[in-house]
C-alpha cells in the first residue's frame, strides 16, 4: 500500500507522497478499515475509514472520517472511483450506522468530488476552517494545526 500511495499521491507533489516513505500505508490516525480494489496489476483504488467525533459549533457529530483515498493514476477517468463509492464506499458507511462520511481534500480536488457527488446528495463546503491534531508530537509546535481544506460531506444516515 505504501508504493501504491508514494506513486499515487507522487505526482501532486513529492510533501504529499513523503509520509508513505519506508512502508508505512497512513499518513496521520491509523484507519479502522480500508476499502481497497484490486486488478491484475495490484491495487487499483484504496479509501481508509476511521469513525470519530467532529466538533460542529458546539455540537459533536459521529462522522466516518474518510481519508487516503486515491486511484491508480492509469485508471483515473475511468469510472474506478465511482465503482468504488457506489459498490463499496456507501455500503460499508451503512453498515456503521454513522450519519455521515466526512473528508478533507485538496481545493483542486473540487472538480472530481464533485463529479462524484453529481448522482449522490454529497455536499462540498469550501470555506471551512478545520482545526485538527498533528500526526506527530513536537515540543516546538503546537499540537494542531488549522487548515482551509475543502470539506466533503456525504449523507448516509441524515440528511
Amino acid at each position: 500500500l505504501a508504493e501504491f500511495f508514494r506513486k499515487t499521491y507522487g505526482p501532486t507533489g513529492v510533501f504529499n507522497a513523503a509520509p508513505f516513505e519506508g512502508g508505512k500505508s497512513w499518513a496521520g490516525a491509523r484507519p479502522e478499515l480500508r476499502l481497497i480494489a484490486y486488478d491484475s496489476t495490484g491495487v487499483a483504488a484504496h479509501f481508509g475509514i476511521l469513525r470519530r467525533f467532529i466538533r460542529v459549533g458546539a455540537v459533536d457529530l459521529l462522522v466516518a472520517e474518510i481519508g487516503l483515498y486515491g486511484v491508480r493514476p492509469d485508471l483515473e477517468g475511468r469510472g474506478a472511483s465511482y465503482s468504488i463509492v457506489m459498490n463499496a464506499l456507501h455500503p460499508t458507511l451503512a453498515e456503521l450506522d454513522v450519519p455521515f462520511g466526512f473528508a478533507m481534500v485538496r481545493h483542486a480536488l473540487r472538480k472530481h468530488f464533485a463529479r462524484l457527488g453529481r448522482h449522490d446528495s454529497v455536499a462540498i463546503l469550501e470555506g471551512v476552517r478545520v482545526r485538527s491534531t498533528l500526526p506527530d508530537v513536537y515540543p516546538d509546535m503546537p499540537p494542531t494545526r488549522n487548515e482551509d481544506a475543502l470539506v466533503v460531506v456525504v449523507p448516509i444516515g441524515s440528511s
